[in-house]
């Protein structure tokens, strides 16, 4: 499975990819109020595969989240992560602690389909949403954590003229609440591959329909897991930073 076939067009296309706005409102993602799909997937018109996922992350933070993925897992971590589906796990750039400026370099199965070769390169929220409607949304607590990028099938996907990998979007938006965090997870599929000159059907060739209800468990999955081991991992690891209250 591939998700573009001309490297060079890659290499010529716009930075942001497609159309935005008329692909997908970004911008939605930060108010709380339910959305049309928050779990579910759908093809949209030009072929793209827009895949929802709203997961209770029972008793964890935004920072927590944050910090997660800040920690860069490792092989060990990263089965933690997903017991059943996740295999390696490696990074590559950016700064140790941050998210945002760096590649991570996986091998997982996607629930039913086979083991395959992922990269995920994260990049800064703003890079996806309006600044100020970001800005506001964070300072008012409708949004807490957020973990951003590009995704590719892969490890030697194409990339645009300024190094950034060609391939979909991948969105990660949390909110806290008394429970715990309310995370939103939103995939969008083959996203550059329109600007790439593809039409609708030779996008939905590119994109399998399978990755849609196999993504969305994969992704409910990964993060209820997640949630299970999350809380006592971040406490002892800031430990001299956190208050842990004491079992007894």
């Amino acid at each position: 499975m591939t998700l573009v076939n001309n490297p060079a067009a890659a290499r010529q296309s716009p930075v942001q990819g497609y159309l935005e706005e008329a692909l997908f409102d970004f911008d939605r993602l930060l108010d709380p109020r339910p959305m049309e799909m928050e779990s579910g997937y759908r093809r949209l018109e030009n072929g793209v595969l827009h895949v929802a996922v709203r997961t209770d992350m029972h008793g964890c933070t935004g920072q927590m989240f944050e910090w997660w993925f800040g920690s860069r897992p490792g092989d060990r971590e990263y089965r933690w992560w997903h017991p059943l589906d996740h295999g390696s796990s490696s990074w590559k750039g950016g700064t140790p602690g941050q998210a945002a400026g760096s590649t991570h370099v996986v091998t997982e199965k996607l629930t039913n389909l086979p083991e395959q070769e992922l990269l995920i390169e994260f990049h800064d929220p703003t890079r996806f949403f309006d600044e100020g409607a970001y800005i506001a949304a964070r300072d008012g607590g409708a949004v807490s954590a957020a973990v951003t990028g590009h995704a590719g099938m892969g490890h030697d996907e194409p990339r645009h003229a300024d190094g950034s990998l060609v391939g979909g979007r991948l969105l990660h938006i949390g909110r806290d609440t008394e429970w715990g965090l309310a995370l939103r997870s939103h995939f969008l599929m083959g996203y550059d591959l329109p600007s790439l000159g593809l039409g609708p059907e030779q996008v939905a060739a590119e994109v399998d329909a399978r990755l849609g209800p196999n993504l969305l468990q994969h992704a409910y999955d990964e993060f209820t897991f997640l949630s299970r081991i999350l809380p006592p991992l971040y406490q002892a690891e800031n430990r001299d930073k956190v208050d842990v209250p004491r079992p007894w």
